[in-house]
């Protein structure tokens, strides 16, 4: 009998962990976008090497990504725009093709032996062009692919988790093949890869819609959305929570080849072996968040993350040996997943259904627009002071940002509460608000 208890146990479990893959068209997404962020992950391990291997230089590391993210700080805001007004599905797949085409373009550009940091840089902009319009994009179409809101949070851990478990398998693959064949042949999977989440999106049937759409002009919906945000406390500490801690803390991630060659004295297998670790973290934070049942008290998750995120990328710094740094670097992994899916998932959770769009493309501005600002001064810093001790300065900043935001979090706390109650999110009001109406249709009897 205890055998069986365990074994319903472990399914109850699983099925908890897994529920938003009941609905068919999220299903779709979730399985065909695993195969294509494989690609694209091989395709962002491969791309450092290559820029590192061409200029030996990590301010070019910093400059290259920040020309690749600029664009989402300029464009999401439009791209937000278009997600509040287009038909969701169809813009993402249009987007997804135009990637295909970038990754073709770079993967012949490397095989005929004509790659110049310019040219990976005009190539790198074209794709944050397209990043601009698809992430707030398909940020807000997850809503739509779960018939059930009260699955939302599962989905949105969901897609971290497949993120960060293709965050592990790409690069490693990747620096497998960087020393086998050459950079190229991860680019051209990557394109490849592509069709799996175009299939998803072009399988998909009966897709439930957000409710109205916004018609009017993009400037005047440009500014609607701004004066939503940011007339909002809670949307607005957390945007620019996420603005601030982009701005600190992503250039442990662009520096991760420095440390790799230069640091570790390795090579590709030791670049990549960094990465799959950090997807290592990052996978562990995703099957926690997969595991809760509500978003009710995310926001002292945040916290806890960011305190994470912190002493790994301080330990980091200081480590010189191989087996160490890879267990240190999966704490930023843990740290930066849990808490950008946490802010994603309370940001769905409390923005208005018409202004989806537009609000998931600020958090996208703050988190991936801001990033390369970071990635460039961290170049810059690394160039001066050194990797190691860019790393300790982003540390000790990103606690600073903790202690501000924890600060503000009673009072976050105060203004979404209510919100949770609407929603029927706080378990015991929910239970009450049944029980009322379970009476109230008697007395009426």
């Amino acid at each position: 009998m205890a055998t069986n208890n365990n074994g319903s146990q472990q399914k109850s479990e699983w099925a908890l962990m897994l529920r938003a893959l009941k609905h068919r068209n999220y299903r779709l997404f979730f399985f065909g976008q695993g195969v294509s962020l494989i690609g694209t992950w091989m395709q962002m391990a491969a791309l450092g090497w290559l820029v590192y291997r061409l200029t030996g230089s990590p301010f070019y590391l910093g400059l290259v990504s920040f020309f690749s993210q600029m664009p989402v700080l300029f464009g999401s805001l439009i791209g937000g725009d278009f997600a509040d007004r287009w038909p969701r599905r169809r813009t993402v797949i249009i987007t997804q093709i135009l990637a295909m085409i970038q990754a073709f373009l770079l993967a012949a550009m490397v095989a005929f032996g004509s790659a110049t940091i310019t040219r990976i840089i005009l190539l790198s902009i074209f794709m944050g062009i397209i990043n601009a319009i698809d992430m707030p994009t398909r940020q807000a179409f997850v809503y739509e692919m779960v018939d059930k809101k009260e699955d939302l949070p599962n989905a949105i851990a969901l897609n971290s988790m497949i993120f960060n478990l293709a965050r592990q398998i790409g690069p490693m693959i990747a620096g497998f093949l960087i020393g086998k064949i050459g950079e190229a042949s991860c680019f051209f999977i990557n394109a490849v890869s592509f069709l799996a989440v175009i299939y998803s999106l072009a399988a998909m049937r009966h897709i439930r819609t957000s409710g109205a759409k916004h018609n009017g002009a993009m400037l005047a919906g440009i500014k609607d959305g701004l004066r939503y945000a940011f007339g909002f406390v809670p949307i607005r500490s957390i945007l620019l929570y996420t603005a601030a801690m982009s701005l600190v803390a992503m250039p442990y991630a662009v520096l991760m080849p420095v440390f790799a060659k230069s640091i570790l004295s390795g090579g590709p297998q030791t670049y990549g072996s960094l990465l799959w670790s950090t997807g290592i973290g990052a996978f562990i934070g995703a099957i926690y968040l997969a595991r809760r049942k509500s978003v009710q008290g995310l926001e002292k998750v945040v916290i806890v993350a960011a305190g994470v995120f912190a002493v790994g990328v301080i330990g980091f710094s200081f480590s010189r040996n191989l087996w160490l740094s890879l267990l240190l670097v999966s704490l930023p992994g843990f740290g930066v997943m849990v808490q950008m899916a946490s802010i994603n998932t309370i940001l769905q959770t409390i923005v208005d259904d018409d202004k989806r769009g537009r609000v998931m493309s600020l958090h996208v501005t703050a988190f991936i627009g801001i990033a390369p600002l970071g990635s460039l001064l961290g170049g810059i810093t690394a160039a001066h002071i050194g990797a190691p001790h860019t790393l300790l300065l982003s540390g000790l900043f990103s606690i600073a940002v903790m202690f501000l935001f924890a600060k503000k979090l009673p009072h976050i706390r105060r203004l979404i509460h209510p919100i949770y109650i609407r929603k029927g999110i706080i378990p015991e009001v929910a239970a009450g608000l049944q029980t009322a109406a379970g009476v109230a249709s008697q007395t009426k009897d």
